[in-house]
């Protein structure tokens, strides 16, 4: 197994090779092949993710759950992401990106179809914690993947395209439960089965992916690495301009995790945590929880699927938007743009109650909600090093997470004293928190050579 005993310092060899392959100013063939078999990974991630929310109500009649146990499960699925996020980031951080990305698809996908097989809802709970523990691991090192593998100038663009297949992932699983969910009371369980989809691309990765030049060049695997940067260099279409070697701006990290609290990395850790937590606490109190609160505010079930299966279509429009800025200004700039115009819809929202613009508002804000996840899963694996660039980028979106499981169970409490309105003024007010932090602390990553 090619697992270092810990991480390598890059030699003249290895800076020669980034510098090499840090002057590809586009896209090769092999890059494009590439891309839709992420984007692939990235839909079953993304399907898998969605199914609890689009299965909730059936399930809430099925097995007469209350709000608080649906809030529970959401929870778990955030628990187990959380771990995923840490222990995938780290592991791929030791073992390959590629390794963890196969890895944790295998995981979530065989535990999805497991809960459509789970007797009760303590079982149902227990896998979902596992599917999270998947989906998470592979979402932080796939975009981990992409910002080692794609030219610098397109990173952007490359997370964005990536997202945006991904994306597709809802509005495939919001349709998938709308015709099924109607032919029987247990029929959601088949939605569950559905978010196995990622079992396919997984097996094609195993053959077609290589794994990140970067972490081999870190690991001393320069042999390898040179066969890779080669084979882009041959299938380029165009001249290549002069490598650059450039030196240092500090000692390589030596991959321990102490140095991610320490000197300027710090400051860089605590800002991307604080935005990841913020953000998903906004992001999953909003689009976890609009199907079951749209039926508690009176709208019937079928209307509630319909309402949710619109707004599905929503995010390939948002990483759409991403791409299209994400490489042209700075990333903190747009995050910190696009939050606070989340913030205001939903606090319009919060305050709709007529069918169309309900539809109207949470279709924006759902857009967006994705255009902001295509630019923080472009920005976070640029402002840490390699040997702990997926340990870094998982204990961020592992922060996030964590405030996710709470963020729930606030929802929850906070919808039964303050109902559908302080649900959504709530999202609000931790959507311009992300608005704040990443805007007036984030980092200048902009074209800028990863570490």
């Amino acid at each position: 197994m090619d697992v270092p005993s810990a991480p390598a310092t890059p030699g003249t060899r290895g800076a020669d090779l980034i510098a090499r392959f840090d002057r590809l100013p586009r896209m090769t063939r092999p890059h494009w092949r590439w891309l839709p078999l992420l984007g692939l990974l990235s839909f079953g991630d993304t399907t898998d993710n969605s199914v609890l929310a689009y299965a909730a109500p059936a399930m809430r009649r099925d097995w007469g759950l209350s709000i608080s146990q649906i809030g529970n499960l959401t929870s778990l699925s955030l628990l187990g992401s959380f771990v995923g996020a840490l222990v995938g980031g780290r592991l791929a951080d030791r073992f390959g990106r590629k390794r963890i990305i196969i890895a944790g698809t295998l995981l979530y996908s065989v535990s999805s179809i497991l809960c459509g097989l789970a007797p009760n809802l303590g079982v149902l709970g227990l896998f979902r914690v596992l599917s999270g523990l998947g989906i998470q691991a592979v979402i932080g090192v796939l975009s981990v993947y992409v910002a080692e593998m794609y030219p610098t100038r397109v990173r952007g663009r490359s997370q964005a395209a990536v997202l945006g297949v991904g994306l597709l992932g809802v509005p495939f699983a919001a349709v998938t439960a709308k015709l099924i969910i109607p032919l029987d009371p247990q029929a959601w369980r088949w939605v569950f089965v559905v978010g196995a989809v990622g079992l396919v691309p997984a097996i094609l990765g195993m053959f077609l992916l290589p794994e990140s030049v970067r972490w081999l060049i870190a690991g001393g695997r320069d042999e390898r690495a040179s066969r890779i940067v080669s084979g882009l260099e041959a299938r380029y279409s165009g001249e290549l301009p002069p490598p650059v070697l450039t030196a240092p701006s500090a000692p390589p990290a030596r991959g321990k995790t102490a140095e991610l609290f320490t000197g300027s990395q710090r400051r860089i850790t605590i800002v991307t945590a604080l935005t990841l937590v913020f953000g998903i606490v906004a992001f999953y109190g909003f689009n976890s929880w609009v199907p079951t609160l749209l039926a508690e505010r009176g709208h019937s079930t079928d209307t509630a699927l319909t309402i949710t299966t619109i707004l599905s279509i929503a995010p390939p429009f948002g990483a759409l938007a991403g791409m299209l800025v994400t490489d042209r200004w700075e990333r903190r700039h747009v995050l910190a743009a696009t939050s606070l115009t989340i913030a205001l819809l939903m606090a319009v929202f919060a305050f709709t109650d007529a069918l169309w613009p309900t539809i109207v508002v949470g279709f924006l804000i759902t857009m967006f909600l994705q255009s902001n996840a295509v630019t923080i899963y472009a920005y976070l694996p640029e402002v840490f090093p390699t040997t702990l660039r997926g340990f870094g980028a998982g204990l961020s979106n592992g922060a996030g997470r964590l405030a996710g499981v709470g963020g729930a169970a606030l929802v929850a409490a906070i919808y039964g004293v303050a109902g559908f309105v302080g649900v959504f003024l709530t999202t609000a007010l931790f959507s311009l928190a992300t608005a704040v932090v990443i805007g007036l602390f984030g980092e200048n990553t902009r074209n800028r050579s990863l570490r």
